[in-house]
């Protein structure tokens, strides 16, 4: 049973379902002021110039570790923002013991693929640059932020560089075809997410490209020798057909995959503290996101 801080989460989500008629200027101003820029407190942030891309170090309190984890927002890849996810990243400095790096990469339809992975990747250069191995950084991200954190392992590959110790994909959208058969299966039961939303988001983001681009649908991409994964999901969700198909892709190139299903979670309920605080779910899913990330980085 959903505990009742879920069950209120729930009921917020239904309240406010995105309408995919809203124009990208409508959505993004109602997002206006995010909450999620407000971190929990204790948690210190500074901005950084990533050659070019900006970037925030958040931490929570003193951290343990000198690897760090690098978070991909979610959005559609035309909404939301680096900032916004304060809150998202100090929980995950809290878990994880370590400092987190928000990417804050550019958003469609003014910044078409591969603007959001060209992002990434530079901020992923400049880590190393600073003197941080591969071995200490965890990269991770929630709905198209774990897409974009497996677009990113698959640049990596396609460049024939180091991959990252490991990665955390938060209901990811890693297919943009929207051809999974939740998408329609979960149409009824999925308060956040559905077909014709990410339907137009894919089409701001791609323009005229290829939606099966392995780097804009990693599904798609070559899985072989990627480093382990962690993978969240709702098993009510429209996109978890998006999550299933990668992890069993994964797992059949050889990947290390835990693919941890929720029951009655909405889409990235991991991101909803600002919104319901102390859900019970979302801690559940935080905690096993911590043990993760000390299990695999140095």
């Amino acid at each position: 049973m959903p505990s009742e801080e879920l069950k209120k989460l729930l009921g917020l989500r239904w309240a406010n379902r995105p309408d995919p008629n809203r124009t990208v200027e409508e959505v993004r101003a109602a997002d206006e002021p995010d909450l999620g820029c407000i971190p929990r407190p204790g948690t210190a942030y500074e901005s950084i110039d990533a050659d070019g891309v900006y970037c925030e170090w958040v931490t929570w309190e003193t951290p343990n570790t000198e690897s760090v984890f690098v978070y991909l927002h979610g959005g559609g890849y035309y909404r939301s923002t680096g900032p916004a996810s304060r809150m998202a990243a100090s929980n995950l400095s809290k878990v994880c013991g370590c400092r987190c790096l928000t990417v804050d990469y550019r958003l469609a339809p003014e910044n078409k693929f591969p603007a959001a992975i060209d992002d990434a990747y530079a901020a992923y250069h400049w880590l190393l640059k600073q003197g941080i191995s591969p071995k200490q950084i965890v990269v991770g991200g929630s709905s198209a932020g774990g897409g974009l954190t497996a677009a990113l392992l698959a640049k990596l590959k396609l460049e024939g560089e180091d991959q990252p110790a490991a990665a955390v994909l938060l209901s990811p959208w890693t297919d943009l075809t929207q051809s999974a058969d939740t998408y329609v299966a979960n149409a009824d039961v999925d308060p956040s997410i559905s077909k014709r939303y990410l339907d137009i988001a894919a089409e701001r983001y791609l323009g005229d490209q290829d939606p099966k681009h392995p780097l804009a649908s990693p599904v798609f991409s070559d899985l072989a020798d990627l480093p382990p994964m962690l993978i969240q999901v709702g098993n009510e969700e429209t996109m978890y057909g998006d999550a299933e198909a990668y992890a069993n892709k994964a797992r059949q190139a050889g990947v290390p995959v835990e693919f941890e299903v929720f029951d009655d979670v909405p889409h990235a309920w991991h991101n909803s503290e600002q919104v319901v605080p102390e859900i019970p779910e979302v801690w559940q899913a935080l905690d096993t996101i911590g043990g993760f990330f000390k299990e695999h980085s140095s």
